[in-house]
């Protein structure tokens, strides 16, 4: 069973859905390429989007030109799609596809673009469909006369092509099946109440509340309350259907109605599969990253023993690789149970970010679910599986026995490089203190973690997509310091040669030969991290709060019951907590860190847990306030986005800034579905009480002086945004170009933070309309500020960077500023 990565998959008959709707595909338009560079780091280029940003973009014509990344003058040339109303040309490659379409009156259409990173309606952004799965719908609103999209296209765009439409729906508001998230029924499981999640549509100008969707299958009814839907939005939902009574094997039609004010808006039908007994299956789940519906896949155990604690196999998948297609590759095995996370999409987030979180939520599910031995945990996967394995095993050591990547490559930055692995490197300070923020995901700076696990390296010598000098310089590199890994490559292997690609059994006989070690049977401790609030335990010692952000923090800890001490070094560590469970209560004990003078304490309590701080030296200390930085809530720009997060959209500014704040929240809510297969609340400025909403991360968009939020939320931090200026600490910009993408802590909450998007004007405000947040492993600090020259220039554009310190204050140290 073939389940490796297509890179240019096409679902073309996608595009045919039989709808009571009348179609317009775009078949003329003009194309210029090498406009704009966008990767996994914060700093980002694009021509165009800053030419809009200022009002000079002119009008594309057969005579107009703008300047490309190189400085050079790019005109606009004539395309045209192919039969299958195609846009294929390597004037894409990295650039815009301009089209327009001239309407007759004011109204509402389902936009469908595929192969685009994203698009410009008129002005406004939406969110795209770079892997061409064919559902993304986007209601715009289309003016009287002409409307123009500028689709922005990637480097793999021009070669697989763009095919746009628009589709003029008959009804306002509708369900759309195409893009389910659907359990199956399994025999001997809870089945009364299956979580599906699928999309409701409001093309209206109108936002739509009290409505409620119903499912019917057979004589089983249920039916849940749908969240507000905004106007012009789509929106992912999560519905309930009893498959109690099923049936036998196979697919059954499950009946649903979207209902408001006990009228029936729109009814649509899915199918609901029951799967035999033993044979690989998916399950829902409410997730706690956003209240969505996710899904995670397993190959069950065979003929489990209730007395006989299974072991849980892990596995991570592919890209474009489905969770239940990951799990059907896998035999079921009489000594464990397989379970396949979905990485919230088939490509999702690399493992990395919401794609780690996913995968953390899956696996206590599949502890509680199945009860494994604590002792027999096991992680795998394939290609960026493969790296999800590395990732993973790096940033949770103590959470496996032994893992397995296959096929796999260690680095998203390395990924694609010809000999294997490329470092990161910056050229100035600014872009060295932006990349820092990456730092988590250099795998290669933790490959220490690795100590303690068994690790088995498996990959083909003839894979052309990822190279098998992955495989081979992790070998060398493990070969310096690891005493207990196994290497095998498969004669003749491409990237996949079947399901043994990943069923390996010597795998799996390397996996029995592993068991977990209990926090008490170890004595050392090697442990790297470079952000605690994404991993800082590790056994019995846990790192809480780091002396440099986002550098890399390491402990080197030996515990000796007999001598009855803890020595060890550290670096970059400002607060440690140590577990003394190994101690019995009344043991008087000694710490010595760094050389230090020697620490005595006397254990109190068998769950005693000890808290070191170091100014100039290590101290005896308490747990780390709760509203300081530490290991629920550390930082970077992207943490608020982890917390059932709530757009909050400006309201008080003018026309043209309450549009910006509004259409920024779609596109990012558009962005995070398509991504994360998520969903979020949008909330005007007006009606936000954070009474309402604890513990939730929060985004605002706008700034002082355009979000009535901005008090509740901001009063109290360092950085201050209002029309024409940006104070930061003692820094002060100004203008009306400026942006900034900034975290700060919610007072009123020990875990959830504010995410802000603002400008400083409405040029700055555009500036900032890019989301490279949401690609997985991409690097932002706690704040950065900016002019739109970013995007024309690059680093130079950008003013200030960097982290707050433990107690969330604006030190020299942790920043820097550009030369004003």
């Amino acid at each position: 069973m073939k389940i490796y990565p297509l890179l240019f998959l096409l679902f073309i008959s996608s595009f045919t859905l039989a709808l009571s709707q009348n179609t317009h595909y775009f078949s003329e338009g003009l194309a210029a390429g090498g406009l704009h560079q966008y990767g996994r780091e914060a700093i980002y280029q694009d021509q165009l989007a800053y030419a809009l940003s200022n009002g000079s973009l002119a009008t594309p014509s057969g005579n107009a030109t703008l300047s490309n990344l190189k400085g050079e003058k790019v005109a606009w040339k004539a395309l045209k799609a192919d039969s299958l109303n195609r846009f294929r040309s390597r004037e894409l490659a990295n650039g815009y596809l301009f089209l327009t379409y001239t309407a007759k009156k004011k109204h509402t259409a389902l936009l469908n673009v595929a192969g685009n990173d994203m698009v410009y309606v008129n002005g406004s952004p939406h969110g795209g469909d770079i892997y061409r799965y064919g559902w993304m719908d986007i209601p715009v609103e289309l003016k009287k006369g002409r409307n123009e999209f500028y689709i922005r296209v990637g480097r793999f765009g021009a070669y697989g092509g763009v095919v746009a439409k628009l589709d003029f729906p008959t009804q306002a508001v509708s369900l759309n099946t195409a893009d389910l998230t659907m359990p199956h029924v399994v025999p001997g499981l809870k089945n009364d109440s299956l979580w599906v999640g699928l999309v409701v549509v409001n093309t209206s100008d109108q936002p739509l509340s009290g409505l409620t969707i119903s499912s019917e299958l057979g004589e089983y009814k249920m039916a849940v309350p749908v969240p507000m839907i905004p106007a012009l939005s789509t929106r992912k939902v999560g519905i309930l259907i009893d498959g109690s009574k099923a049936g036998t094997v196979g697919k059954q039609p499950v009946s649903l109605a979207l209902v408001q004010n006990r009228k029936t808006i729109d009814r649509k039908s899915v199918e609901l599969e029951t799967i035999a007994a033993g044979k690989q299956y998916s399950r829902t789940f409410v997730s706690d990253i956003d209240g969505t519906v996710q899904y995670y896949s397993v190959a069950p155990q065979i003929d489990p023993q209730p007395d006989i604690p299974p072991a849980l196999f892990f596995s991570v998948h592919g890209a474009e690789v489905q969770a239940i297609n990951q799990a059907r590759a896998y035999k079921p095995k009489d000594w464990g149970v397989l379970v396949a996370p979905t990485n919230r999409r088939p490509r999702g987030f690399n493992w990395e970010d919401w794609g780690r979180l996913d995968a953390l939520e899956v696996l206590d599910i599949a502890k509680k679910t199945f009860k494994p031995n604590s002792e027999k945990i096991y992680l795998t996967g394939h290609s960026m599986g493969g790296h999800g394995t590395w990732f993973l095993g790096a940033t949770y050591p103590g959470n496996w026995a032994a893992i397995a990547p296959c096929a796999g490559y260690p680095t998203l930055s390395s990924y694609g490089s010809h000999d294997g692995m490329i470092p990161d490197s910056a050229a100035t300070p600014m872009e060295a203190m932006l990349l820092r923020a990456s730092n988590p995901s250099n795998v290669l700076a933790l490959v220490k973690n690795y100590k303690p696990l068994g690790v088995y390296i498996n990959h083909g010598d003839a894979d052309r997509t990822v190279s098998v000098e992955y495989a081979r310089q992790m070998k060398k590199v493990l070969a310096d310091f690891h005493t207990d890994f196994s290497y095998y490559e498969y004669p003749g292997g491409s990237h996949w040669y079947g399901d043994i690609s990943v069923d390996w059994p010597p795998l799996f006989d390397f996996f029995s030969s592993h068991t977990l070690a209990a926090d008490t049977a170890v004595a050392h401790v090697d442990f790297t991290t470079a952000n605690p609030g994404i991993s800082g335990q590790m056994k019995w010692a846990t790192i809480h709060q780091q002396r440099e952000p986002l550098l890399f923090s390491h402990i080197d800890l030996d515990l000796d019951k007999e001598k009855k001490q803890i020595t060890g070094t550290t670096q970059n560590v400002a607060t440690l907590s140590l577990a003394l469970v190994s101690f019995d209560p009344g043991t008087e004990i000694q710490i010595e860190l760094d050389s230090n003078e020697v620490l005595p304490y006397t254990v109190r309590t068998p769950s005693e847990v000890v808290f070191l701080h170091k100014n100039e030296q290590w101290e005896i200390a308490s747990k780390p306030a709760d509203r300081e930085k530490g290991t629920l809530r550390s930082g970077t720009f992207k943490e608020p986005f982890n917390h059932r997060t709530i757009y909050v959209y400006g309201t008080q500014g003018n026309a043209q800034e309450n549009t910006w704040a509004m259409d920024k929240a779609k596109f990012d809510a558009e962005s995070w579905y398509y991504r994360g297969n998520g969903a979020v609340d949008l909330i005007a400025d007006t009606d936000f009480d954070p009474q309402q909403y604890p513990d939730r991360g929060v985004v605002l968009y706008g700034n002082a002086n355009t979000n009535a939020a901005w008090p509740a939320l901001l009063s109290d931090c360092p950085i201050q945004v209002t029309d024409g200026k940006i104070r930061a600490g003692n820094n002060t910009f100004t203008g009306n170009d400026l942006a900034a993408y900034f975290m700060w802590p919610r007072r009123d909450s020990n875990l959830a933070s504010v995410a802000v998007v603002s400008g400083s004007g409405l040029t700055g405000m555009k500036a900032a309309n890019a989301n490279q947040y949401f690609s997985g492993g991409s690097g932002f600090p706690d704040f950065m500020i900016f002019n739109n020259e970013m995007l024309r220039d690059g680093v130079t554009g950008v003013k200030m960077a960097g982290f707050y310190s433990n107690d969330w204050t604006l030190q020299e140290g942790g920043k820097v500023v550009a030369d004003q």
